[in-house]
C-alpha cells in the first residue's frame, strides 16, 4: 500500500487544497481522500505519481469544509469522461452540509454511500474504517485502510488523520499499529500566537475542535510509534503558522528517540509527496 499526497493548508487566502490517493500496490486500484484540488493539478499529480485514474474506485470525504470538497465536481466530471465513476462516501451530516459535495455527486450521477463511525467500507481491495475526529465542521472523520487479504496477520495498513484539535479515543484505536501514517502537524503554537491571523481564528485553530499543533503531533507520534512503522508524513502544514522544517525535525526526533528506521516526510503545498 502507498499514499500519494497533495495536501496543503492556508486558512486565509486562496490556496486551500487537500487531496490524497491511497493506492493498493497489489492491484493498482485506489481510493481518493477529499478533493479540494483543481482538476488540472489533480490529474497532473496522479500522472506524476504513475497512478492510473481509471483505477480509482472510491472517494471518501473527511468533512464538509471547502478546502476538502470544492474541487470534487470538476474532478469527477473529468474522471467520468475518462470512463471512471468512483462511488462517493461521506457521513450524512457532511453530505447535508456541503453544497459542493452534493453538486459533485449529482453532476455525474455518482453513487453516494453514507458512512458512520464504526462502519467498514470495502473499495480497491481495501477495508476502509472511518473514525471520528474533533473539528469545527458538521461532522469529521479520519480513516484507517487495511488490505483485504483474508489473512489474520501481516496485512498492510495505513492511517490518515487531519483536521482535528485532539486525538480522539477512536483515533488512538484506529491508528494503532499501522505501517504507514499520515498525521496532522498543522501549526507551531508560538508562530500562531504572534502571527497575522485575527484573534478569533487563532482561538479556533488552537481549540479542541481546530488543528493539531507540532507539539500535539509529537505526542501523538510518540504514542503511535512502533517497530513496524515504515513511514510517517506530517500533514496539513500551515504556510502562515508553521514551517516545513519544524514538523520534519519534530517527527525525526521522535523516531530517533524510539530507535526506529521510519521514513519521515512532509506534505508540501503544490508538490507531490508519496509514502509507502
Amino acid at each position: 500500500m502507498k499514499e500519494i499526497l497533495n495536501a496543503s493548508t492556508a486558512h486565509t487566502g486562496q490556496r486551500q487544497r487537500n487531496a490524497a490517493i491511497v493506492e493498493n500496490a497489489a492491484t493498482g486500484e485506489g481510493v481518493l481522500i477529499d478533493c479540494g484540488i483543481c482538476k488540472r493539478d489533480f490529474f497532473a499529480r496522479a500522472e506524476e505519481a504513475g497512478f492510473d485514474l481509471g483505477r480509482l474506485r472510491a472517494v471518501v470525504v473527511t468533512h464538509d469544509h471547502g478546502d476538502h470538497t470544492k474541487g470534487l465536481g470538476v474532478v469527477l466530471r473529468g474522471l467520468a469522461k475518462a470512463g471512471a465513476r468512483p462511488a462517493v462516501h461521506a457521513s450524512e451530516a457532511v453530505f447535508a452540509a456541503s453544497a459542493p459535495l452534493r453538486d459533485a455527486v449529482a453532476s455525474v450521477g455518482a453513487a453516494f454511500e453514507p458512512f458512520g463511525g464504526g462502519d467498514v467500507l470495502e473499495a480497491a481491495g481495501l477495508a476502509v474504517r472511518p473514525f471520528r475526529t474533533s473539528h469545527d465542521a458538521a461532522d469529521s472523520y479520519g480513516f484507517r485502510f487495511d488490505e483485504l487479504t483474508g489473512a489474520s496477520e501481516g496485512c498492510d495498513s495505513l492511517g490518515y488523520m487531519t483536521d482535528t484539535g485532539i486525538v480522539t479515543d477512536k483515533a488512538w484505536e484506529a491508528l494503532s499499529g499501522v505501517r504507514l501514517l499520515a498525521l496532522e502537524s498543522n501549526h507551531d503554537a508560538r508562530m500562531l500566537e504572534v502571527g497575522p491571523y485575527p484573534y478569533v481564528i487563532k482561538q479556533r485553530i488552537a481549540s479542541a475542535r481546530g488543528h493539531l499543533s507540532n507539539d500535539q503531533a509529537r505526542e501523538a507520534l510518540d504514542n503511535l510509534a512502533h517497530e513496524n512503522l515504515r513511514a510517517v508524513a506530517a500533514m496539513h502544514v500551515s504556510q502562515e503558522n508553521n514551517t516545513y522544517r519544524l514538523p520534519r525535525e519534530t517527527f525525526e526526533a521522535v523516531i530517533a528517540e524510539h530507535g526506529l528506521s521510519t521514513t519521515v516526510s512532509v506534505a508540501f503545498q503544490n508538490r507531490l509527496v508519496t509514502i509507502g
